[in-house]
This record gives structure tokens, C-alpha cells and sequence, in this order.
């Protein structure tokens, strides 16, 4: 029986960073579920959590770090690497106190992400 791997989830309002985050994980061979909010990662088919959660910091309704916060009073771990375009240190702290993996800032480089 094969083995099924996890998907990376990306989570980010903006249609054209979730499409080229996706494109690059594909083709580093990831497969890869794309939300345009935090409401809608939430309510995803599957059950199993993500390999890992890209996630955008400024998000409409539900916050990358108020997502985060609820993932870790649920006890899911998941990895998180943070995406924003608007960072400030506090923030970067607050989600690396509560378990990020990585905080980084728009525009990255695809070899930061990876």
C-alpha cells in the first residue's frame, strides 16, 4: 500500500503569491493545497494536519498569528513558516515564541522558502 505524504498548505489572500508559492513547491515535488484564508484552512477536507503551513500574517477575518495561536490550544503541531509584506519585530517574536519555524518578509527568495 502507498504511502501518502502529507500536502503543504499555503495560506495567503493574495491570489498571485499563493500561485507562485505553489508552482515552487511543485516543482521542488511537494504537493501543495493553496486557502485564501485562515476560515478556509480551517474548514478543508482533510483531515490529517499539513507536513507544514505557510501562512501569511495579515489575513481578512482570522490572522495568520491568531491561527497559529488557535493550532497550538488545539495541540496540533504543525510547522509554520510566516509570509508578510507589513512585519515588525514584536510580531516576528510572538510567532517564534509560539513555535514558527520561520518568519519571513515579501518579497523572499525562493531559497529562503525552501
Amino acid at each position: 500500500m502507498k504511502k501518502t505524504v502529507p500536502p503543504v498548505c499555503v495560506v495567503d489572500d493574495d491570489p498571485d503569491v499563493r500561485e507562485a508559492v505553489e508552482n515552487l513547491l511543485r516543482s521542488e515535488g511537494f504537493e501543495v493545497e493553496t486557502f485564501a484564508s485562515a476560515q478556509r484552512f480551517m474548514a478543508r477536507a482533510r483531515m490529517e494536519p499539513p507536513a507544514c503551513l505557510i501562512l501569511d500574517v495579515n489575513l481578512p477575518g482570522l490572522s495568520g498569528l491568531d491561527l497559529q495561536q488557535e493550532l497550538v490550544d488545539a495541540g496540533i503541531p504543525i510547522p509554520i513558516i510566516f509570509l508578510t509584506g507589513h512585519g515588525s519585530i514584536p510580531m516576528s517574536v510572538r510567532a517564534m515564541k509560539a513555535g514558527a519555524m520561520e518568519f519571513l518578509t515579501k518579497p523572499f527568495s525562493a531559497d529562503d522558502l525552501m
